[in-house]
C-alpha cells in the first residue's frame, strides 16, 4: 500500500505547505522511494551494526589551544575606520530598546 496524493496533501497541512493537486500526485510516488528505502534500511540496521556517519572513518583534526603573544587592543584597533571606548564602532543594525 503506497501513500496517495491525500495522503501527501495531509502531511503538506500538517507541515503548512501548499501543495496544489498535481503537485500531491506527483510527490506521492516519490515519497513511497523514500518510505521504501527506509525500510529497507531498517530491516539490515540491527543494533549490532554500528551507526555510521561518514563512509570513511574521520578523526578529530582540532589541535591544543595555547596562549601566544597576540595584538593590544590598540594596536588592533589602529587600523578600524572607527572605535569608541576601546571597542570597534559598526552601525547600529537592531534598534535599542
Amino acid at each position: 500500500m503506497g501513500l496517495t496524493a491525500a495522503d501527501v496533501a495531509r502531511l503538506g497541512a500538517l507541515a503548512r505547505i501548499q501543495l496544489s493537486e498535481q503537485e500531491c500526485a506527483e510527490l506521492a510516488p516519490e515519497l513511497d522511494v523514500i518510505l521504501e528505502s527506509i525500510r529497507r534500511v531498517s530491516e539490515v540496521a540491527t543494533p549490532e551494526v554500528p551507526m555510521a556517519t561518514h563512509a570513511i572513518t574521520m578523526t578529530n583534526v582540532f589541535r591544543d589551544d595555547v596562549v601566544q603573544p597576540s595584538m593590544t587592543a590598540e594596536q588592533a584597533l589602529s587600523g578600524a575606520p572607527d572605535n569608541e571606548d576601546g571597542r570597534f564602532r559598526v552601525p547600529q543594525i537592531l534598534g535599542e530598546e
